[in-house]
């Protein structure tokens, strides 16, 4: 099964080339710090399977760097490895086009199986990101109202009160009791962290 690295930092994917390197399955064809480089190598060496970073160096995510390699004719699978493990970063991988999703404190093990199931075009998640995915599942929390989400969705467009007040012919308190009710559903105390808490639960969709 050939393999292809994508991660910023060069340490990371020396690591990666010895642990992945010594299974006589896996063969590791190429590398890459960014988005455009990964692009070019990819094209040229044909891997099954792309370890994919979600911080790259190039002012390109992980994410779209995803969805391009996605688009290519007959693409690989990717499979994402990263620190990151927030409900919102395992959605918007998925959406791009990630066949799986695992963390960099995986065992050595879990890392294998996982490059082999993406390669059998198979789901992967971490198990820590599927026990809280699966928590936040059983217990979802309070539902916010149709009104409640359209003030989200203006919030995450970076809209002001004034201008949420505006757009949906309310005034400017009525806003700010909508959002004192926001965040004692989604247990938060900031604009930004209801944002965030929105798009982990897949309440709203950032624009």
């Amino acid at each position: 099964m050939r393999l292809f690295l994508v991660d910023d930092h060069p340490v990371v994917r020396a690591g990666l080339v010895a642990l992945l390197g010594g299974e006589d399955d896996i063969e590791v064809v190429g590398e890459a710090s960014g988005a455009e480089e990964a692009l070019s190598g990819i094209a040229a060496r044909s891997p099954d399977v792309v370890l994919m970073d979600l911080q790259l160096g190039d002012g390109v995510d992980g994410v779209e760097a995803t969805r391009r390699i996605r688009a290519l004719p007959s693409p690989p699978q990717v499979l994402v490895l990263t620190t990151y493990e927030t409900e919102a970063d395992v959605m918007r991988a998925v959406d791009a086009g990630a066949t799986g999703y695992l963390l960099k404190v995986c065992p050595p093990e879990e890392l294998f199986q996982g490059v082999r199931a993406a390669a059998r075009g198979e789901s992967v998640l971490s198990a820590k990101v599927a026990a809280r995915m699966m928590r936040r599942l059983r217990d979802p929390g309070p539902a916010l109202s149709v009104r409640e989400v359209e003030i989200l969705e203006l919030l995450a467009s970076g809209a002001g009160n004034r201008e949420i007040a505006r757009r949906l012919f309310i005034t400017e308190a009525t806003v700010k009791t909508h959002l004192v009710h926001i965040y004692g559903k989604l247990g938060v105390d900031t604009r930004t962290a209801a944002v965030t808490a929105a798009v982990e639960r897949r309440l709203i969709r950032l624009p």
